[in-house]
Protein backbone atom coordinates (compact mmCIF):
# COMPACT_ATOMS: atom_id res chain seq x y z
CA UNK A 1 0.00 0.00 0.00
CA UNK A 2 1.27 3.48 -0.93
CA UNK A 3 0.15 6.30 1.34
CA UNK A 4 1.01 9.98 1.63
CA UNK A 5 -0.89 12.84 3.22
CA UNK A 6 -4.60 12.18 2.99
CA UNK A 7 -4.62 9.76 0.05
CA UNK A 8 -4.18 6.02 -0.18
CA UNK A 9 -3.56 3.61 -3.07
CA UNK A 10 -4.16 -0.09 -2.36
CA UNK A 11 -3.41 -2.93 -4.83
CA UNK A 12 -6.49 -5.10 -5.45
CA UNK A 13 -6.19 -7.73 -8.20
CA UNK A 14 -3.63 -8.83 -10.80
CA UNK A 15 -4.65 -10.72 -13.89
CA UNK A 16 -2.73 -11.82 -16.95
CA UNK A 17 -3.35 -8.48 -18.72
CA UNK A 18 -4.62 -5.99 -16.11
CA UNK A 19 -4.09 -4.80 -12.55
CA UNK A 20 -6.52 -2.89 -10.35
CA UNK A 21 -5.89 -0.51 -7.47
CA UNK A 22 -8.22 1.26 -5.05
CA UNK A 23 -7.61 4.99 -4.79
CA UNK A 24 -9.10 7.10 -2.04
CA UNK A 25 -8.52 10.63 -0.76
CA UNK A 26 -10.05 13.29 1.44
CA UNK A 27 -11.44 16.53 0.03
CA UNK A 28 -8.83 18.88 -1.46
CA UNK A 29 -6.05 16.29 -1.46
CA UNK A 30 -3.95 16.21 -4.63
CA UNK A 31 -2.26 13.01 -5.70
CA UNK A 32 1.18 13.37 -7.33
CA UNK A 33 1.28 14.81 -10.86
CA UNK A 34 2.28 12.14 -13.35
CA UNK A 35 1.90 10.66 -16.82
CA UNK A 36 1.64 7.05 -17.93
CA UNK A 37 2.98 5.03 -20.84
CA UNK A 38 -0.45 3.54 -21.67
CA UNK A 39 -4.03 4.72 -21.19
CA UNK A 40 -5.95 3.48 -18.16
CA UNK A 41 -9.47 3.75 -16.72
CA UNK A 42 -10.55 5.37 -13.46
CA UNK A 43 -13.99 4.33 -12.12
CA UNK A 44 -15.26 6.49 -9.25
CA UNK A 45 -17.19 4.39 -6.72
CA UNK A 46 -17.86 7.09 -4.11
CA UNK A 47 -17.74 10.89 -4.11
CA UNK A 48 -16.08 12.83 -6.91
CA UNK A 49 -12.64 13.80 -8.16
CA UNK A 50 -11.12 16.19 -10.65
CA UNK A 51 -8.57 14.99 -13.15
CA UNK A 52 -6.45 18.03 -13.91
CA UNK A 53 -4.54 18.28 -17.17
CA UNK A 54 -2.43 21.25 -18.26
CA UNK A 55 -5.29 22.82 -20.27
CA UNK A 56 -8.49 21.45 -18.72
CA UNK A 57 -10.11 19.69 -15.76
CA UNK A 58 -12.52 16.75 -15.90
CA UNK A 59 -14.95 16.13 -13.02
CA UNK A 60 -15.68 12.43 -12.49
CA UNK A 61 -18.55 11.60 -10.11
CA UNK A 62 -19.71 8.43 -8.39
CA UNK A 63 -20.73 5.83 -10.96
CA UNK A 64 -18.78 7.50 -13.78
CA UNK A 65 -15.55 6.45 -15.45
CA UNK A 66 -12.80 8.30 -17.29
CA UNK A 67 -10.26 6.97 -19.77
CA UNK A 68 -6.97 8.61 -18.84
CA UNK A 69 -4.90 9.16 -22.00
CA UNK A 70 -1.27 8.02 -22.21
CA UNK A 71 1.60 10.51 -22.14
CA UNK A 72 -0.39 13.48 -20.76
CA UNK A 73 0.64 15.07 -17.48
CA UNK A 74 -2.26 15.01 -15.03
CA UNK A 75 -3.16 15.05 -11.36
CA UNK A 76 -6.13 13.57 -9.50
CA UNK A 77 -7.69 15.86 -6.88
CA UNK A 78 -10.38 14.78 -4.39
CA UNK A 79 -13.40 17.10 -4.59
CA UNK A 80 -14.95 16.23 -2.12
CA UNK A 81 -13.75 12.90 -0.65
CA UNK A 82 -13.62 10.12 -3.21
CA UNK A 83 -12.94 6.43 -3.75
CA UNK A 84 -12.19 4.87 -7.12
CA UNK A 85 -10.87 1.77 -8.83
CA UNK A 86 -8.01 2.33 -11.26
CA UNK A 87 -7.83 -0.32 -14.02
CA UNK A 88 -4.62 -0.49 -16.02
CA UNK A 89 -2.57 -2.81 -18.23
CA UNK A 90 0.16 -4.68 -16.35
CA UNK A 91 2.88 -3.17 -18.55
CA UNK A 92 1.95 0.45 -17.69
CA UNK A 93 4.78 2.66 -16.46
CA UNK A 94 4.41 5.95 -14.59
CA UNK A 95 6.60 9.04 -14.61
CA UNK A 96 6.15 11.51 -11.76
CA UNK A 97 6.95 15.23 -12.01
CA UNK A 98 9.56 16.62 -9.66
Amino acid sequence: MEQSGQYKVTPLQKGSLFVTKRMEATSGTSMPRHKSSIESVLVVTDGQCLIRFDNEDHAVAQGESFVVPAQLWHQVVADPDFKAVHIMPKEIRFEFSK
